[in-house]
């Protein structure tokens, strides 16, 4: 049988991870991640390299390293894909460990492993503890569609989660849009379920360590998923290059401009020449672009 799996002996709770999270928002002056989905066909030129999975894993690890370098004080989150490096074997999940373990030497910068596990039981607290240990990532995504059972261990000793619940692709319609017996849709009943759970872990800012994914390209749901989930934090995806725009993701937010950090990845990470050899110049000018749309957008940032 199985042991059930433990954390490291603890002194004190950390800092509820909502209200650190919000608090590194303030400061950076705007609700925005970046997110990290390194592809080797589209790295900068000289970052290109040689065939075979450990020269891909650590060609990205290198992009990784330097657009979390060039984001650093404007964006307040990365979000890193845990699929672009799992791709290369062993050397790709080294290279995903050492990316987060370089974001976490950039003061004020909280860092988001996205990887979307969905069990139960001991399965989703090996992969809790993993998030936690292994990787030390201050958010992981995880998918609701289990239930309860698959939240929990991911939410607690500083670490918080954001769970899938009305997602960006249009393929999630078919699933997500689906109305029950008693009127709601599917996403819905998750969220009032995200929205339940959550409540066990509410901070001092009013807002919970379970948070939700809710895409930028679902704005007509997502008025509605605020008023079913008050006190969560959204992380909305689809910004930018997926096709979600400023008015898309406002419904996101409360009316006080707080309660969601919105995330892009494509329109940012690969906004240079791929000749460019300052590349990391025109991430920082797209990371600030993003800052002072969203920002003014939600009248965080003047």
């Amino acid at each position: 049988m199985s042991e059930p799996v433990t954390s490291e002996p603890m002194t004190s709770e950390p800092l509820n991870a909502a209200d650190r999270l919000l608090a590194r928002i303030d400061a950076a002056g705007a609700p925005i991640c970046v997110g990290l989905d390194p592809v080797v066909e589209k790295l900068p030129a000289v970052l290109r390299p040689a065939a075979g999975d450990e020269a891909a894993a650590l060609a990205i690890e290198q992009f990784s390293v330097g657009v979390i370098d060039a984001v650093a004080g404007v964006a307040p989150a990365v979000k890193v894909q845990a699929a672009c490096f799992e791709r290369h074997g062993p050397a790709g999940v080294a290279a995903l460990a050492r990316v987060l373990a370089h974001a976490r030497t950039v003061d004020g910068l909280e860092t988001i492993l996205d990887f979307k596990r969905g069990d139960i039981g001991i399965s989703a607290e090996h992969y809790a503890a993993s998030a936690r240990g292994a990787f030390r990532a201050d958010w992981s995504t995880v998918s609701a569609y289990l239930g309860t059972d698959s939240l929990t261990p991911f939410v607690g000793h500083g670490h918080g989660a954001f769970a899938l619940v009305r997602t960006s692709n249009p393929s999630g319609d078919a699933l997500q849009s689906l109305r029950l017996a008693n009127g709601r849709t599917v996403a819905e009943a998750v969220a009032d379920i995200v929205a339940v759970q959550g409540a066990s872990s509410v901070g001092a800012s009013g807002f919970s360590a379970l948070g939700a994914v809710v895409g930028a390209t679902k704005r007509a749901d997502a008025a509605a998923l605020r008023t079913r989930m008050p006190q969560q934090i959204f992380l909305v995806p689809g910004f930018g290059a997926q096709g979600g725009g400023v008015d898309d993701v406002l419904p996101c937010f409360r009316a006080d401009g707080r309660g969601a950090v919105v995330t892009a990845s494509r329109s940012v990470i690969y906004a240079f020449d791929a000749a460019d050899r300052a590349w990391h110049e025109a991430v920082r000018r797209a990371a600030e672009d993003l800052r002072t749309q969203i920002g003014s957008a939600v009248g965080v940032r003047a």
